[in-house]
């Protein structure tokens, strides 16, 4: 996979312990779609997620802009589950 500095910074994010709060769901859908995910939109704030085989739906946050720990938690899960792991980017920093 090929990463840019900020899709690769979002990646790190994600990961980090404790759980961040601050991560930009724009960033979050950057980063699926450079890992190559199949991204949609459902109806409302759903939003549709396929990669490796594995499937997701998460909620666009709302009037916000970050994404809040449970949700960062989930993205770690779906990404872990889809085989992605923190450092595993071969990214040009």
């Amino acid at each position: 996979m090929k990463l840019n500095r900020k899709q690769a910074k979002t990646l790190q994010a994600v990961f980090e312990t404790p759980t961040r709060a601050d991560i930009l769901w724009s960033d979050i859908v950057s980063l699926f779609k450079a890992l190559g995910a199949d991204v949609t939109q459902g109806r409302g704030s759903r939003v549709r997620v396929h990669l490796n085989g594995e499937k997701a739906v998460f909620h666009e946050p709302h009037p916000e802009k970050e994404t809040d720990k449970g949700a960062i938690k989930s993205v770690r899960e779906f990404l872990e589950n889809a085989g992605i792991m923190e450092g595993e980017d071969d990214a040009d920093l």
